[in-house]
């Protein structure tokens, strides 16, 4: 767990919302294991960093936002054997990565997972209400509830997965 600057943007860039990367206020991100325990470690890494960024009145909503992109990355993005290989061998200790970023008026919660397939399957954002009764679509529909807009995209270059990310207006 740590922070980090532009480099931990790179791979996010593409896609995300129209926002400067250069004008980031402040960027933290976490590698979680392949285990759903990992949903609590985000909560709490979720929860530090809020609170560093004074933004500790966003944390119920964001932090929902992010326990449901968490889970979904290690339900969905994983092969049904790498949580159970994952606890012993460490190999995928690093499959899911939770990226925090904040803007004067913007933050940004981005998951990346070792999957190229869309989040909840033919899951979209535009399609939320029909999916909302869909068990791979619950997650997505509290994002799309609790979250300004989301979306995702895959990885370019050497990366192989995608992105799924969230955006939160922050008033001031």
């Amino acid at each position: 767990m740590g922070t980090n600057g532009s480099t931990m943007l790179e791979p996010l860039r593409q896609g995300l919302p129209p926002v400067d990367p250069t004008a980031v206020s402040g960027s933290a991100s976490c590698s979680l294991p392949a285990r759903f325990e990992a949903v609590r470690g985000a909560r709490s890494f979720t929860r530090s960093t809020l609170s560093q960024w004074g933004l500790d009145d966003r944390f119920d909503d964001v932090a929902l936002v992010v326990s449901e992109l968490v889970t979904n990355a290690l339900r969905h993005a994983l092969p049904g054997d790498s949580r159970s290989a994952a606890a012993g061998s460490g190999e995928l200790e690093a499959a899911v990565r939770l990226h925090l970023m904040r803007w004067s008026s913007r933050l940004v919660c981005a998951v990346r997972d070792p999957s190229e397939d869309r989040p909840g399957g033919s899951f979209e954002p535009e399609r939320t209400r029909e999916n909302c009764d869909l068990e791979s679509g619950r997650g997505l529909f509290l994002v799309d509830a609790y979250s300004d807009s989301w979306g995702w995209h895959p990885l370019a270059g050497r990366l192989t997965g995608k992105v799924v990310w969230a955006l939160f207006m922050l008033h001031e």
